[in-house]
């Protein structure tokens, strides 16, 4: 042990003298305004001594040289695919390429493309211990409009993660294995999270299955006490080594691991033979803190790890598909990085501007609200509801109060995400517009985590270039729409009736006016 700790502490001592130097480069260069061309998060961990085995990202290139494609989408329309590059080498994400491939229609992110070389690509996970909802078992693929951001002022779109959406690689090539150091980061949405098992992101079974403890090593977020909770009430950064989400060095609780939500969330999860550590920080500001950094956990199989090396992102290494979150960016390592080199790109990821200024296109949490239909045949009836049965009706200034009221809603933020909305009626307060069985009723809030995924919406452009399109939170590939007066979540194109694309993106648009009431 002594031995152990002296050797890390001069790898520690030189890799800070690296980082600082570094990050003084950084703010010389300007890198606060626009990112260096020669240093992204993979160069510096590569002149860390740890060099990127993986790197993920729908948001921006990884690497200063680094102009391959980032992801890549398809669309319902048709069913044809489109890649995604930087706008140039080292850059942010050309997100006109997918919003000039994907208007008027509705895309699925296929491929998360590996910029490490590695060809360690994510792609749709397929069936394991658990089954996905998607064809064969598979898991869903991610709806590719639902998390705008900008990355220095410029726009990019994050991976919005509901329960049953899942990437994978069994296959994969030089990420640690059996009880090898590796790091891995992660940026996350630290307002969009669940209890549920497990958004993951990191090192998990080849089999896609629980292969017993210490099988994985990957990031956790969330706020599942099941196995492992920290500080309050989370969400909170832990680690998933199979069978366990650890905060620390004992099973169950760690006061040290705090609840951390900030709306960008750097999380980092790395491990050598016998030692382990988690970090966090804000994304958009600040340094990394260490929250645990000691031996392995105080349980049977966990001391030699046993890490198979495939990637997941969000599910757990059996496909456990309950977890919820959003992803932007994340690296795994060859080798335990040091704290400096960790804290060097830190200092990267501050400068590269993450922010959601400029992308909110939906109605203002607060205000109070009618949803106007856009499609021609029906562009005086509104979102309405009698008791809970929801429809469009027509409502005109000479409707009575009643009408009006029924079609008045305040805008609240998302139940069950913060950076969506939740729409509460005005006559009757505490009850929310929420799906059931793909149709919208309005019922009272019951406070439990399903009814909150089943009442947030996540605003988008409309999908016919008026008002609109609102996505389920928990069904991120399904909209609000009108269908024979009705009102549902409908796809674009589906085996319900209500799925017809025929009209979908007239249909799922909606102007956002005052209330009437």
């Amino acid at each position: 042990m002594a031995l152990r700790e002296h050797r890390s502490l001069r790898r520690v001592t030189l890799a800070a003298a690296f980082a600082g130097a570094l990050v003084a480069g950084l703010l010389a260069a300007g890198v606060g305004t626009s990112q260096a061309a020669t240093s992204l998060p993979c160069d510096i961990y590569a002149s860390g001594g740890t060099p990127c085995v993986a790197a993920h990202s729908t948001t921006r290139a990884l690497y200063g040289t680094y102009s391959g494609p980032l992801y890549q989408v398809r669309r319902a329309s048709d069913n044809t695919t489109r890649d995604v590059a930087p706008v140039s080498a080292g850059s942010y994400a050309n997100a006109a390429t997918q919003d000039t491939f994907c208007a008027n229609t509705s895309c699925v992110i296929t491929i998360i493309y590996d910029q490490s070389g590695r060809n360690n690509r994510l792609t749709q996970a397929p069936p394991g211990g658990f089954r996905g909802p998607a064809a064969g078992g598979y898991d869903n693929l991610a709806n590719a409009t639902a998390a705008p951001i900008t990355v220095n002022g410029h726009k990019a779109y994050g991976v919005f993660v509901s329960p049953g959406t899942g990437y994978r690689n069994n296959a994969t090539n030089g990420i640690a294995r059996g009880d090898q150091p590796e790091g891995m980061y992660a940026i996350f949405d630290g307002t969009h999270s669940n209890g549920g098992c497990c958004f993951d992101y990191g090192n998990a079974e080849t089999n896609s299955r629980d292969n017993g403890n210490g099988t994985m090593e990957a990031i956790y977020f969330g706020s599942n006490k099941i196995w492992g909770s920290g500080a309050g009430n989370g969400p909170w950064i832990m680690a998933d080594l199979e069978n366990g989400l650890f905060s620390g060095a004992n099973p169950r609780n760690n006061a040290a691991d705090p609840s951390i939500s900030h709306r960008f969330l750097t999380a980092i999860v790395k491990g050598e033979p016998n030692h382990w550590a988690i970090r966090g920080g804000n994304a958009q500001t600040g340094n990394l803190a260490t929250f645990y950094n000691g031996a392995r956990p105080n349980a049977a199989g966990y001391n030699p790890m046993k890490k198979e090396g495939a990637i997941i992102l969000g599910i757990g290494g059996d496909n456990s598909i309950s977890g919820a979150g959003t992803f932007y960016e994340g690296v795994m390592t060859s080798g335990y990085p040091s704290d400096a080199t960790e804290n060097a790109v830190q200092a990267n990821i501050v400068a590269a501007g993450y922010s959601t200024a400029g992308t909110s296109s939906g109605p203002t949490v607060g205000s109070n609200i009618s949803l106007r239909a856009t499609t021609v045949c029906c562009t005086t009836r509104y979102v309405s509801h009698a008791g809970a049965t929801v429809s469009t009706q027509v409502v005109t200034a000479s409707s009575s109060a009643t009408d009006k009221a029924n079609a008045s809603f305040t805008v609240r933020a998302g139940l069950a995400n913060a950076s969506c909305v939740s729409f509460e009626s005005r006559n009757t307060p505490g009850s929310y517009l929420r799906h059931q069985n793909y149709q919208l009723y309005l019922h009272a809030n019951d406070g439990t985590a399903l009814f909150a995924a089943d009442a947030t919406f996540c605003p988008q452009t409309g999908r016919n270039g008026q008002g609109n399109s609102f996505a389920s939170s928990n069904f991120p590939d399904r909209y609000i729409r009108h269908y024979n007066n009705s009102v549902y979540i409908a796809s674009n194109g589906g085996t319900n009736t209500w799925d017809s694309a025929t009209a979908w993106t007239d249909d799922v648009s909606w102007a956002v006016v005052p209330a009437w009431a």
